[in-house]
């Protein structure tokens, strides 16, 4: 018998202070049972940095021919496609064909790291790519409660998520920018 996905509650209070947006998020998160909790706390980062009203999770994992998150225009067009981790040159590509704009979020500094030195001079012809290193200071695991409810504070390309408990801190390290 299969493993089922953990089903998440979400609320996040943004505060977007680059951007000038202030809202709540609420949502259900389904984690994928391969998936561990710094993979679902980033792609609620993720989120965060890119939030809109338009910007939806997808099937992620479990679906190759999607991404973590995107923005679809409303003939249905991707205008914006995240993916996390370390994707392979055919799935950028494909991302970048079919995507007006394309953000890659590596995380695990050792090895996002070692695989940007491996594809930085491959990735430079995509003009619509970027690809940011989320340098996480404290354990955002922590953060991964099957109800959470998390405060957003975005000032200078920095990230600050506060729970009850804990605060954490992202810096954005851009590797490639459109």
């Amino acid at each position: 018998m299969a493993i089922k996905a953990t089903i998440y509650k979400a609320s996040l209070n943004i505060a977007d202070m680059d951007r000038n947006y202030y809202t709540e998020h609420n949502f259900t998160l389904a984690k994928h049972p391969s998936e561990n909790d710094l993979r679902l706390m980033v792609r609620m980062i993720a989120f965060v940095l890119n939030a809109d009203e338009a910007l939806q999770f997808t099937k992620g994992i479990s679906q190759d021919d999607e991404p973590d998150l995107w923005q679809k225009a409303l003939n249905g067009e991707i205008k914006l496609w995240i993916d996390l981790g370390q994707p392979d040159e055919k799935r950028i590509r494909k991302a970048c064909g079919r995507s007006e704009r394309v953000i890659i979020y590596t995380y695990q500094k050792g090895s996002a790291l070692a695989w940007w030195r491996q594809m930085e001079n491959t990735l430079k012809r995509f003009k619509n790519l970027s690809v940011i290193f989320l340098d996480i200071d404290g354990n955002v695991e922590e953060m991964a409660q099957r109800t959470v409810s998390l405060q957003c504070n975005i000032s200078d390309k920095e990230l600050t998520l506060i729970n009850n408990e804990h605060t954490v801190l992202i810096r954005e390290e851009i590797y490639k920018e459109v």
